[in-house]
Formats: C-alpha cells, structure tokens, sequence
C-alpha cells in the first residue's frame, strides 16, 4: 500500500470552498484509489464553523473542571449539543476530556475541535456519509474513474494506550469489511467471528502520513490496497452481521458503555 499526502494552503474557516480546493490541490487520480480528507476540511468546506467568542457567554454551564479554561467550557457546551449522549468532564480523570457518543462512535467532545481553526470551533460534517458521498462523485466525474474510494478522517483515544490514531467519521466507494468467516486459517480452523475493519485501517495509516499539527497536508492519496472491493453505491448490509455499524447494546464493550452514567446530549439539533 502506498499512501502520499498533499501539502496545501491554508483552509480558512468560517467556509472555504471545498470544490475549489480538491480541483487544485489533486491533479490526477488512478483506478483503484482512496481519498483520504480530514474532516476539518470538510467541515469548513460546509460553514461548520462556530466563533468562539460566540457561545464563550454560555460557557458557564459546562460541567466539572476544565484545563482549558473559558474556552474550553465553551467547547464543552457546543459538543454537548453536537452529542447524541456524554459523561460529564468531571467524571473523566484530571478533568482533560469530554467523553461523547456521536454517529455511532465513542469519540472526544463529539468532534468539536479548535486546533487550525484560526478562533472557531470546528464542528463535524452535519452528515459525514452524504459528505463523502458528494466528493466522491465530484473527484469519480472530474478525473473520470470508476474505481473510487473516499475516507473523511478524524483522530481518536484508544482505551490504554497514550497518543491517537485515525478513525474514518465516514466512506464511500468501497465495500467497509473484509470478512474471514467460514474461511481457514493456516492450520485448517475456521474462523468464526473475524473481519477486518478497513475504513478505520485506511484512516489509521493516512492521518499518520498526514499529521497532527501544523504539516498542512489534509489529503492523501492511497493506492496498492490490498483485497479491497469498490463498489459505485452505498454499502447495504446483506443482514445485521454484515453490517459495519454494531448497535450498541449488542457491542462487544457495552458492559464499559452501559456501566456508566450518559447525560442525554442534543443531537446537533441546535445548530
């Protein structure tokens, strides 16, 4: 697998135009690709884009304690109604994070973030699959390919470990699971529940190539993937075990998930 990220201009919230920026930032694609975009790319390309002095007044009503201050009750206040559900900060240790469940994903202040964002926060895509589907039939139109992945990228927690990796926020283009079961493995034992989750995987390796901080290299382009399978419509699972999301109470950490105490968030309806 080869993956290159590009180096580009600044992407300037409150809205930048999105178009504009893919058509002159990539300038050619092949067959069998994915495009990798950050999610804060996306978001500003949407006018997902809140001024912190804005809601700052509003901010006292954050829970617990906060390192970051003003700024960061305000953020607290914005992603608990970006969240479909949160634990208070004071609950998690030293204060230094909101938890949140949004779209499905167990994911830090539901997205909400201010770094390279130039005095806003940025929020999530409003519908992050319908956003990857919209750039994936511009790029598939404008460079005339029928193969075509797109991934948008953000960076999450792993329970235990210190540092993040990269989580796919949303797909299209390509089917999400390599699925093992029923196959062998090499001593003849079949597998009963293996799949590989490629998405994520995908994201994981592009955010690394792609950077944290000030490297300004918001897209890459993946090519050389192995066993994936494009596919030139949404993914509809066969059945519930073919599916790539897990309903929550049937997820392998819903023990950890239901053993604490979620305050109900506001869904984004609010924005």
């Amino acid at each position: 697998m080869i993956i290159k990220a590009i180096k580009t201009r600044k992407f300037l919230p409150p809205k930048d135009d999105l178009w504009e920026f893919l058509s002159s930032n990539i300038k050619s694609l092949k067959e069998n690709t994915v495009v990798a975009i950050t999610s804060k790319v996306v978001s500003i390309g949407e006018g997902r884009s809140v001024k912190i002095e804005k809601i700052s007044g509003g901010a006292g009503r954050a829970s617990g304690a906060n390192r970051a201050g003003g700024a960061g009750r305000a953020k607290d206040e914005l992603a608990m109604m970006e969240a479909d559900k949160y634990i208070p900060r004071e609950n998690s240790p030293g204060g230094w994070i909101l938890h949140t469940l949004k779209n499905n994903m167990l994911i830090a202040s539901a997205g909400v973030d201010e770094s390279n964002g130039a005095n806003y926060f940025i929020l999530w895509p409003k519908d992050p699959q319908s956003s990857s589907k919209k750039i994936w039939q511009f790029l598939r139109k404008k460079f005339n390919v029928k193969n075509l992945g797109v991934i948008i990228t953000d960076s999450r927690l792993v329970p235990l470990r210190r540092g993040v990796v990269g989580i796919a926020i949303g797909f299209f283009g390509f089917k999400p699971l390599k699925d093992y079961r029923g196959k062998k493995d090499i001593f003849g034992r079949e597998f009963k529940m293996e799949t590989s989750n490629i998405p994520d995987s995908l994201a994981t390796a592009a955010v690394l190539e792609m950077g944290e901080g000030s490297e300004r290299q918001p897209i890459a382009i993946i090519t050389n993937i192995p066993d994936l399978e494009f596919i030139d419509k949404e993914f509809k699972p066969k059945n519930i075990d073919d599916s790539f999301e897990i309903p929550e109470k049937e997820d392998m950490f819903y023990p950890f998930l239901s053993a604490v105490n979620w305050k109900k968030g506001g869904s984004g309806k609010n924005r």
